[in-house]
C-alpha cells in the first residue's frame, strides 16, 4: 500500500505562536499558567501543556486573583478581556493574528453603523469571541438556507465577515447568497478564510484527485479545520476518517486499498502524523510514502510582549 502525505498539513503559524505563548509562560513564571478555553483544538496539545502545568478553564472565575492567564487562539469576546483587565490578572493574549484582524474588522464596521453578518459555526469559540466584539448589530448564519430566512429591521448598511477555519467552498455558496439578496453588502477589505485553511484543503483535494481510495485527516473531532479536511475529500467522492491518533486508525477501512492519502489540521502535530504513517507501515502493509507536491508555508508570527527571548532575564 502506498502512503501519499498532503503539503502542507499540521500546524500553522497561529497555533505554533499560540502554543510557544503557553510554553514561554510555563518557563518564564511557572506553573499554573491558567489558559482560557482549549489553547488549540487537539487533543493530544492539550493533554501535553496540561502535564507540564497549564490549566484549562471556560470561565475567568476559575482564574486566582494574581494568576497568569493565556487567552486561547481562538480569541475571546470584549467582556473578558474587561474582566482579566479589572481583576488585574496577568495577561497574554495567544489570539491568532488573522482572527484578530477579523475583530477589528468587526469593530469598524459597527462604528459605521453596519449591521454585520457572520459567516460560522454557532458554538465555536471563534464565533463566540468574534461575535462578542460589539454589543449589538451582529447575527450569525451557517448557509445559503440561512441567508434566505434573515429578517434584518434595516437591509440598507449591511456588511459580512466570516470565522476563518470555515470551508472555503462552503463560504463562498453563503456569501453569493449574501451578494445575492443584498448586493449592496460591504465585503471584509480582506477575504477572512485563513491562508492555513485555504492552503490545507487545497491540499487535500488535490490528494482526493491523485486519486487516493481513503484519506486520513489527523486531528481533534473539536477541530473545525480538521473537519472541514474530512468533508473536502468527501466531496471529492472519496472515503474520510478524522482521527485524533494512530490508536483510533481502523484497519477494517484498508480492506483492498491499494493508496491512502494523510493530512492533518491545522492544530495536530507532525509528531502524530509520523505516528500514523508508522503505524501503517507496521499494521497495513504499507511500504511507500510519497510526499505530495504543494505550498511551502514561511508565515511566522511574534510572541507578545514580555514573553520573547530579550524578555527572558526581566523577571
Amino acid at each position: 500500500m502506498q502512503v501519499l502525505l498532503a503539503q502542507p498539513r499540521g500546524f500553522c503559524a497561529g497555533v505554533t505562536r499560540a502554543i510557544a505563548i503557553v510554553e514561554r509562560a510555563l518557563k518564564l513564571y511557572g506553573s499554573p499558567i491558567y489558559v482560557r478555553h482549549e489553547i488549540v483544538h487537539n487533543r493530544t496539545v492539550v493533554e501535553n501543556l496540561r502535564e507540564r502545568g497549564a490549566v484549562f478553564v471556560d470561565d475567568l472565575a476559575d482564574v486566582p486573583e494574581g494568576a497568569t492567564v493565556v487567552f486561547s487562539a481562538h480569541g475571546v469576546p470584549r467582556a473578558v478581556e474587561e474582566e482579566a483587565r479589572e481583576r488585574g490578572l496577568r495577561v497574554f493574549d495567544a489570539t491568532c493574528p488573522l482572527v484578530t484582524k477579523v475583530h477589528r474588522e468587526v469593530g469598524r464596521m459597527r462604528e459605521e453603523g453596519r449591521t454585520i453578518i457572520m459567516i460560522g459555526h454557532a458554538g465555536h469559540p471563534e464565533v463566540e469571541g468574534t461575535m462578542g466584539q460589539v454589543d449589538d448589530g451582529i447575527v450569525l448564519v451557517e448557509s445559503p438556507e440561512d441567508v434566505k430566512a434573515l429578517k434584518l429591521e434595516d437591509e440598507s448598511h449591511l456588511a459580512y465577515v466570516t470565522q476563518t477555519t470555515i470551508s472555503a467552498d462552503d463560504s463562498a455558496m453563503t456569501i453569493a447568497a449574501l451578494k445575492e439578496r443584498f448586493p449592496d453588502i460591504l465585503e471584509p477589505r480582506r477575504q477572512d478564510i485563513c491562508y492555513a485553511t485555504q492552503n490545507r484543503q487545497a491540499a487535500v483535494k488535490a490528494l482526493a484527485r491523485t486519486p487516493v481510495d481513503v484519506v486520513l485527516v489527523i486531528g481533534s473531532a473539536t477541530s473545525s479545520n480538521s473537519n472541514r479536511l474530512r468533508e473536502v475529500a468527501e466531496r471529492e467522492g472519496t472515503r474520510a476518517y478524522l482521527v485524533d491518533t494512530a490508536e483510533h486508525v481502523d484497519l477494517e477501512w484498508f480492506r483492498g486499498v491499494s493508496r491512502v492519502g494523510v493530512t492533518a489540521g491545522a492544530s495536530a502535530p507532525e509528531s502524530l502524523v509520523q505516528e500514523v504513517v508508522a503505524f501503517l507501515k507496521e499494521h497495513a502493509a504499507a511500504d511507500e510514502v510519497v510526499a505530495m507536491p504543494g505550498v511551502e508555508e514561511n508565515v511566522a508570527f511574534p510572541l507578545p510582549k514580555g514573553l520573547r527571548e530579550e524578555d527572558e532575564f526581566t523577571y
